[in-house]
Formats: structure tokens, C-alpha cells, sequence
């Protein structure tokens, strides 16, 4: 098998990890979970960029073997975990933070709720939620490629498509979270960074 590679993970590692090393801020033997890891590009840069970390991965079980094929040699990356929102339970351990980019549109909003119920469920006080991708504001999109990509996302599958910011802050403030900070993103995407209260 051949690694599959996401030219989209190839733009973006770059200005992602920015923001990560931004919220890990020299902080030691952080515990960081992958949600959606897809072909595990992201897994391996960062985590062989951050060797502070312990860098979990997660995704549907077709993928295990994709993100192997990334992970592979990189000791401070764990084995892929069987994680699909709405199926399974979350994955066991003590995370300090968790990251996730490109899914939120692509899941159905009811999985999206149940995600951050589990994520609200799981974490501890000062535990971090790192998001990246687009997201609409105010009920309208941010650009024309944005809505664009919202009905390619649609004509796939009804119940995907670009989240509205505001939705995803009110769901994320009744499991006891604020929103930390909203940076813009090229490509008009976002990295949004909530933070769980004690």
C-alpha cells in the first residue's frame, strides 16, 4: 500500500502547527488526541514537530492502515483508535487537548452535538478544544468558495456542510467551555480554540 497524500494537509500543516505550539506554549508531556486523522499527514508532522507530546490518533477503521503508513517510526505517536462520532465511545485516556480539522462539515449536525458532548464529558479543567476549518458566521458564509464548497459538500451528502460559528460556541458553552480564541486561517478556514472551565 502506497501513502496517500492530502495536498490540502500539505497547505495547511504549516500555520496549524502556529496555532498549536501557540496553545501548548511550552507546556510538558502533553496527552493530544486526534479526532479524524485521515491519511495521518497532520499526525506525523506535528507530532514529529512537537516531541513534547503524546500524540493519539483516531478515525474510521479504513483508514487505520493509511495512517500507519504515516505514523510509522514516529515514537511519540500511538496507534490509531477506532473512533467514528454517534457509533462508538471516546477514546480512553487523560487528554490536554483535542484537535480535529475538516470534520465538523463533512459529519451530520446531530454527530457534531454528540461529538462535543463527548468531548464536554471527557476533558478536565483547562483542557483545550482545537478546530480547524470554515465555518459561517452570522448565517452567512465568509466567501464564495466557502458556499460553493457548502453545496459540493451537500450534493454528496444532505446531511453535511459548513457549521455556523455561533452554534458550535452555544453547544460548546452548555458542556461548560469558552471560546479561548477565533483565529482566521488562509483559505478562509478558521482555527477556533475553546478552553474547558474548572
Amino acid at each position: 500500500m502506497e501513502k496517500m497524500i492530502s495536498e490540502a494537509c500539505e497547505r495547511n500543516k504549516g500555520p496549524i502547527l502556529e496555532k498549536l505550539k501557540g496553545v501548548i506554549d511550552g507546556k510538558r508531556d502533553l496527552n493530544i488526541l486526534e479526532i479524524g486523522s485521515g491519511t495521518g499527514q497532520h499526525a506525523a508532522f506535528f507530532a514529529s514537530e512537537l516531541s513534547n507530546v503524546s500524540w493519539s490518533t483516531s478515525d474510521l477503521k479504513e483508514n487505520h492502515e493509511q495512517i500507519k503508513l504515516w505514523i510509522e517510526g514516529i515514537k511519540n505517536i500511538k496507534q490509531p483508535i477506532q473512533f467514528e462520532s454517534g457509533k462508538d465511545e471516546f477514546p480512553q485516556g487523560d487528554f490536554d487537548i483535542v484537535y480535529t480539522a475538516n470534520t465538523l462539515h463533512i459529519m451530520s449536525w446531530k454527530n457534531v452535538k454528540t461529538l462535543i458532548k463527548q468531548i464536554g464529558k471527557a476533558l478536565k479543567g483547562d483542557a483545550r478544544v482545537c478546530i480547524y476549518g470554515p465555518f459561517n458566521y452570522h448565517g452567512k458564509f465568509t466567501s464564495e468558495s466557502n458556499e460553493n464548497f457548502d453545496a459540493w459538500l451537500k450534493d454528496r451528502n444532505p446531511m453535511s456542510g459548513i457549521r455556523s460559528f455561533e452554534d458550535i460556541c452555544n453547544n460548546f458553552v452548555k458542556y461548560n467551555f469558552i471560546l479561548e480564541n477565533d483565529f482566521e486561517m488562509p483559505a478562509n478556514n478558521r482555527f477556533l480554540v475553546f478552553k474547558k472551565l474548572k
